[in-house]
């Protein structure tokens, strides 16, 4: 770009910014903006409250014609366009929220070219008169907020956005997709569905969130769990407000929780404490739901107890905790929910709480038919997958925001242990575990799933191995084998933590019956037989999720190998590859390969079908027929 043009730019962006009412651009605004300038299509990555939506309003407040933003949010919408009217900016939104009159008369005005952005919900693109109205004007950007709505692999998946891409494909016009949490695989399908090329612009920015104290724990009861919600909502509000005060300057918390009983019960025993609060769930009527909406954005209450409805297009900044009663169903879920807290910068706290249970519900509930019709068995899979990951991430060994860099995608953000999150704060004194003392401890813990598989539940196999009586050992002659006792040194809590890691690791598995019992996977087979190495952090000797892992060191290793940059140019060919393959077959990336096969791969570099078939999740049918691609990938990469 030569001098005269970069300053003609500079003058540009910086009197739109002027004109929207910001001083000064915030990390990567600007690249944003100029690369999507440039090149006409970018999938851009932020965490929530980031400022995404600057990155299309300022380019269509300089651009001619129309820009479109496509968003779920009619909240949002409603925001927004008060914000851009507000500023001199014509805009508008479109929604089910408007009626029939004034809906044709925002369509009328747009065919006349009275708005620079229009609004609308996914929905409204399959109605035809709205679909001819925009191939008849000149629509300068396409935005698609929330773009990781329109992955089936993702944690938020919604119909109505696969409409998009062809929309994409019929305007032949810029595109944005915006979203705040997408994983490699998930960016892949994002830019497939739209079918945008492998050479699409993405840029992540802003996941590290060091203000932020993560915590994990694992509860026994409900008055355990009231205790640690206590203790956090005083450590980070203080206490509850006198009766009949109104401190209108008063920090705010979420809690989510898993039900919408759930929501109900716990917001009355907070109200019960002293504090202001309310919930929010989708089995509210509409008006308790804006009623609770507006209270918590005026800061007329202290605390919302919500399920995963509400968050979405809130933006209060001074949120000092967010709290979960139960795991939600993934990192990026998480990611999102936690990451309402402490959006102004200052110190602000998220604790997750969990319990035995939870696993098994889990699967449960993702196995659930939907509508009366049977769930995919590969979504099933898939979905399970997302909530292992989350559960690795919660009983895992390393600092809490490393761990989730590395698993967006964000490694060039890694703080190198932020010193705040339980992880950080408890690795001191750890007792040295050797190797060899690891790999014996797992093998008898998948030795005792091995004699129950398919029969008991996980207790079984607790109680096999800490030598306990039981009838159904007795029963079946498990007592009278060689693992009955064979880690009675160990307390059955710690015994149970022990297989639920092996569950997230993949080697333990439950079936999907009304009363789901253990099983042993291929996977877990293997490490069993000593066919493949046993890695995995023991637990800590002491509570639960939070507390010291034993590991082999004095310091826990990653849950993952970090890639190297050779290893990570490698890598990021693997996607491009996949990305190529995915759209030809006009499949998913998923179904090719998982964003864990290719670090796999570009770590292990093999030089032929057998050697590919050691990376995790390629068998037999999946070397045979992407095998071939992939090691030319590689081999080129050499």
């Amino acid at each position: 770009m030569s001098e005269p043009l970069a300053n003609e730019i500079d003058i540009v962006l910086n009197a739109g910014l002027e004109r929207l009412g910001y001083e000064a651009f915030r990390p990567g605004q600007r690249e944003a903006i100029e690369t999507l300038l440039r090149d006409g299509r970018l999938l851009l990555v932020a965490p929530t409250g980031g400022g995404k939506s600057l990155t299309f309003q300022l380019p269509a407040s300089i651009l001619p014609g129309t820009t479109l933003v496509v968003s779920p949010l009619i909240a949002l919408m409603h925001d927004q366009v008060a914000h851009l009217e507000a500023r001199g900016v014509p805009a508008t939104y479109i929604a089910s929220t408007l009626d029939g009159r004034e809906i044709s008369a925002r369509m009328a005005a747009m065919a006349r070219g009275a708005y620079k952005l229009v609004y609308v919900a996914p929905e409204r693109l399959s109605a035809p008169g709205f679909r001819d109205l925009i191939h008849q004007i000149p629509i300068s950007l396409l935005a698609i907020d929330e773009a990781h709505c329109i992955s089936e692999w993702g944690h938020d998946f919604r119909p109505e956005y696969m409409q998009i891409g062809e929309l994409v494909q019929s305007l032949q016009t810029r595109v944005l997709a915006c979203t705040a949490t997408a994983t490699p695989i998930v960016r892949d399908e994002i830019l497939a569905r739209l079918g945008l090329g492998a050479d699409t612009p993405q840029l992540l920015r802003g996941f590290a969130r060091p203000n932020l104290a993560l915590r994990v724990a694992e509860i026994g009861d409900s008055k355990e769990r009231n205790r640690a919600v206590d203790e956090l909502l005083r450590e980070a509000l203080g206490a509850p407000p006198k009766p009949g005060s109104r401190p209108l300057d008063r920090p705010a918390a979420i809690v989510y929780a898993p039900t919408r009983k759930g929501t109900e019960e716990e917001a009355k025993r907070l109200k019960k404490a002293g504090w202001r609060v309310l919930p929010y769930h989708a089995g509210l009527d509409p008006d308790d739901r804006e009623r609770a909406q507006r209270a918590f954005i005026d800061r007329s209450i202290d605390i919302v107890v919500a399920t995963n409805a509400f968050g979405m297009g809130i933006d209060r900044a001074d949120v000092r905790a967010v709290i979960h009663l139960a795991p939600p169903s993934s990192i990026e879920a998480y990611y999102q929910e936690v990451g309402r807290a402490g959006r102004d910068g200052l110190d602000a706290h998220g604790l997750m709480l969990f319990t035995a249970r939870d696993i098994v519900l889990r699967r449960r509930l993702i196995e659930r038919p939907s509508d009366d019709f049977d769930v995919d068995p590969a979504v099933i899979e898939h979905k399970w997958g997302l909530f292992l990951e989350l559960m690795r991430w919660a009983e895992g060994g390393s600092c809490r925001h490393d761990a989730l860099l590395r698993y967006f995608g964000d490694e060039g953000e890694a703080l190198g242990g932020c010193g705040r999150c339980d992880i950080c704060q408890s690795l001191e004194g750890d007792d040295e575990v050797d190797e060899a003392e690891v790999t014996l401890i797992v093998r008898k813990a998948l030795s005792a799933v091995a004699r129950i598989h398919r029969r008991f539940g996980l207790q079984a196999a607790v109680r096999l191995l800490e030598g306990a009586a039981d009838p159904r050992l007795e029963r079946t002659g498990l007592d009278r084998t060689p693992t009955f006792g064979a880690l009675r040194d160990h307390d059955p809590e710690w015994l149970t933590r022990l297989l639920r890691r092996c569950v997230t690791a993949g080697w333990v598995d439950f079936t999907g019956d009304e009363r789901p019992v253990a099983m042993l996977t291929e996977a877990g087979r293997r490490v069993m037989k000593a066919e493949a190495p046993a890695r995995l952090l023991l637990p800590s000797t002491g509570g639960g999720g939070g507390g010291r892992p034993r590991t082999r060191g004095k310091r826990p290793a990653p849950p993952e190998v970090a890639l190297d940059p050779a290893a990570n140019l490698v890598f990021e060919a693997l996607r491009a590859h996949r990305l190529d393959v995915a759209k030809a077959e006009g499949v998913p990336p998923y179904v090719i390969a998982s964003d864990r096969s290719l670090r796999d791969i570009a770590l292990l570099r093999p030089r032929n079908l057998d050697e590919l078939k050691m990376a995790h999740g390629i068998g037999p049918s999946k070397a045979e027929r992407y095998g071939p691609g992939l090691l030319a990938v590689v081999a080129a990469g050499a």
